[in-house]
């Protein structure tokens, strides 16, 4: 839930705040905490919740807005766009093929374990969250 104060909310990393609080709008909407077309929280509303800049909450809704995950009814508030869960998972496929697989191949190269035994760890991981 985005009512968590301040620093709590705040993902510990060089990531710009406003990109924080994008990110966990993203996360609220493909957990179904907010629903296609349903108004999500006011810049005033999240800014006094999460103890920003109501400037940071815009630069957030308007990194939501250019990437169409939300809309804005002029007068009513910003809602979530009908594709958002799509866009949001395209992008996090995007960021998790460049920024992350590099590291992960690095660390198997350097380890010498091939993609078999990542494979049977995803696995094992797979069969302890059932």
């Amino acid at each position: 839930d985005l009512k968590k104060k301040g620093a709590d909310m705040m993902i510990q990393n060089q990531m710009p705040i406003f990109q924080q609080l994008a990110f966990k709008i993203c996360d609220n909407i493909v957990e179904g905490r907010y629903q296609v077309n349903s108004r999500i929280p006011s810049v005033r509303e999240l800014a006094a919740d999460c103890e920003v800049n109501p400037n940071t909450v815009v630069k957030s809704y308007e990194w939501l807005t250019n990437n169409q995950i939300i809309y804005n009814k002029r007068g009513i508030g910003y809602f979530v766009s009908e594709n958002a869960v799509s866009l949001i998972l395209d992008l996090r496929r995007k960021q998790f093929t460049e920024q992350y697989l590099p590291t992960i191949f690095k660390a198997m190269e350097q380890l010498s374990m091939d993609i078999s035994q990542v494979v049977e760890l995803y696995n094992q991981y797979i069969k302890s969250k059932q």
